[in-house]
């Protein structure tokens, strides 16, 4: 009679065991972004949690929709990839927009972003930065309206009104705006300075992204090519490199948009190249492109890029001869 470990039918090795999951990872980046999250409740105000919870709400009701269209388990709800999307679209957002913004970009995240293609591991661009181009591209004035913190580091309470617009460092250096101050190293790296919900903490963003790297959710080369990047070619232009990095979204984008698992390229030398492609369109739009804002484009040319970077660099099986 033969054993039960002689009914096993085993296929040939390589055998990879992975320990972690989809939902784990995705509650490791909830994890790394709950500081930034939480700073920019505090700069901002309450309004902006109401924003941030609106988006999440909304990114997995539209993901819920889209499954049952699609007539699929409402059970990959569980994978909090939406919940994720949602988080990251909300942390791009100015904080004062009207609700029904985070409503239609979780909307164009996840149905143009993501289920068009089959869902997640399909799609090919990073779902919450096509919501946020989306949104960038159909509401400009809304999604170029800011607003100064209404707390400050130090306890300090700004005069400003919340209804009072104002501009963001980068902004105020590209443009050369008249009557604004462009914040000190110190405010950039702490955050409360204008600009989007979850972008301008620096620091926290930084811990966040260090987390996920010791967590080895994402790899560590995409972010250290995309800022290295952005150094260099600020220094080759005469740009200061340290307001360059701190300033903007370049930290969010670097470890938390650039590093998706599904539209990166699968090979380490892939990886690098992404990254130093993401920081080089990024300064190109940042230099030279209307906005004074190239993150979300820089990384959404490089999903593009993906698949050819992929096919480029495949490694060849033994004894294949190249054409």
């Amino acid at each position: 009679m033969k054993s039960e470990m002689d009914k096993l039918i085993v296929s040939s090795s390589p055998h990879i065991f992975v320990k972690e999951d989809v939902s784990y990872a995705m509650r490791q980046v909830i994890y790394a972004l709950i500081p930034a999250t939480l700073a920019g409740v505090y700069f901002f105000g309450l309004y902006s949690l109401l924003v941030i919870l609106v988006s999440i709400i909304s990114a997995v009701l539209w993901e819920a929709f889209a499954l049952i269209l699609r007539k699929k388990p409402l059970n990959i709800l569980l994978d909090f990839s939406a919940v994720v999307t949602g988080l990251l679209l909300a942390l791009t957002l100015p904080p004062k927009v009207p609700l029904w913004i985070p409503i239609v970009g979780s909307g164009a995240a996840i149905l143009l972003g993501k289920q068009v293609f089959g869902g997640l591991g399909d799609n090919f661009l990073n779902p919450a930065l096509v919501g946020r181009a989306f949104l960038l591209s159909s509401y400009p004035q809304i999604m170029t309206s800011w607003m100064e913190p209404i707390h400050k580091i130090g306890g300090m309470v700004s005069q400003a009104s919340p209804l009072t617009s104002t501009a963001t460092p980068l902004a105020i250096e590209k443009l050369k705006l008249t009557g604004y101050q462009i914040p000190s190293y110190f405010h950039l790296f702490i955050g409360d300075i204008p600009g989007c919900i979850g972008e301008t903490s620096a620091l926290l963003l930084l811990l966040g992204g260090l987390y996920l790297i010791y967590k080895e959710i994402v790899d560590w080369r995409i972010p250290l090519s995309y800022i290295s990047t952005v150094i260099i070619i600020s220094l080759l232009f005469g740009k200061d490199p340290i307001f360059q990095i701190l300033a903007g979204g370049l930290f969010l984008g670097a470890f938390f948009m650039a590093t998706d698992w599904v539209t990166t390229p699968l090979t380490t030398k892939g990886k690098i190249i992404f990254g130093i492609g993401a920081g080089f369109f990024t300064m190109v739009i940042r230099l030279f492109g209307i906005y004074p804002e190239g993150v979300s484009y820089g990384i959404l040319v490089m999903n593009a890029l993906t698949p050819l970077i992929d096919r480029t660099l495949k490694p060849r099986k033994f004894g294949e001869v190249r054409k």
